[in-house]
């Protein structure tokens, strides 16, 4: 198969819907749904569009799938501002929703053409939130790919793209088309056949802060800044970040 990975969408509506538009363009087989879908500004009309596609989408789980319900948390106000970002996610989605997020598989491996199975994941093989970066020292990554059987694994959960190899084993973060935290905005993604090639989709981000703050989303003035900022080193601080490193200093010129 030749597949469009689409990762860390977080409701980010008006991306997902550019993704869409090229990937028809892109003549792909299944779009893979790598995890963390619906938390964000639009998550039931987020899962409508990619519904409505049928069996051509295939989903795995992610952490923010699977931390959505907040059973018999009920007064919003009284919690953490992220909390009531969930809580409100969690309210939208209905019951229904939350249980099919909460049950997707956490990996599946796919036979992707002139590459071979490829195991997709949303942290790291076996998990929704154990963490791969670009600087993941090789004998943690050791451990996490231990029992892996396949060449190559595509993750994402740190919003971050990379293409890295450790011994026989070739790693691809496919990026996030919702909340990427890359040099340039756009939307983030992967496709997977013949080759793996990494893609940005450039979308109009005026009209999507507009929609976005048009929600009743807790959080949606920091997440609407968040989708258009441009950060020559984002990527670079964000990965120290996650690995515990000193981030890089701005250029002073």
């Amino acid at each position: 198969m030749r597949i469009a990975a689409l990762y860390d969408i977080h409701g980010n509506l008006p991306a997902l819907e550019a993704v869409l538009a090229q990937v028809e363009q892109t003549q792909v087989d299944l779009i893979l749904v790598g995890g963390d879908v619906a938390s964000g500004p639009m998550p039931s009309q987020t899962l409508d569009l990619l519904e409505s596609l049928g069996d051509r989408v295939r989903f795995i789980r992610g952490n923010a799938d699977r931390v959505l319900d907040f059973a018999g948390r009920d007064d919003a106000t009284t919690v953490e501002p992220w909390i009531r970002s969930r809580l409100w996610v969690a309210k939208q989605l209905g019951d229904e929703r939350l249980r099919f997020l909460a049950g997707l598989p956490v990996d599946a491996v796919l036979p992707v053409e002139g590459i071979g199975p490829v195991r997709f994941c949303h942290g790291s093989p076996g998990s929704d939130e154990e963490t791969i970066t670009g600087l993941t020292g090789a004998k943690r990554l050791a451990r996490l790919l231990e029992g892996v059987e396949e060449r190559v694994v595509c993750c994402g959960h740190t919003h971050v793209q990379f293409d890295r190899s450790v011994d026989e084993t070739r790693i691809v973060n496919a990026g996030s088309v919702g909340a990427p935290y890359e040099a340039r905005s756009g939307a983030y993604w992967l496709v997977a056949g013949p080759e793996l090639a990494h893609r940005r989709t450039p979308y109009d981000l005026d009209e999507a802060v507009r929609r976005i703050r048009a929600t009743e989303y807790p959080n949606k003035d920091r997440f609407a800044r968040e989708i258009a900022l441009e950060d020559p080193l984002r990527p670079e601080r964000m990965t120290a970040l996650i690995e515990g490193l000193p981030a890089p200093a701005p250029d002073p010129t």
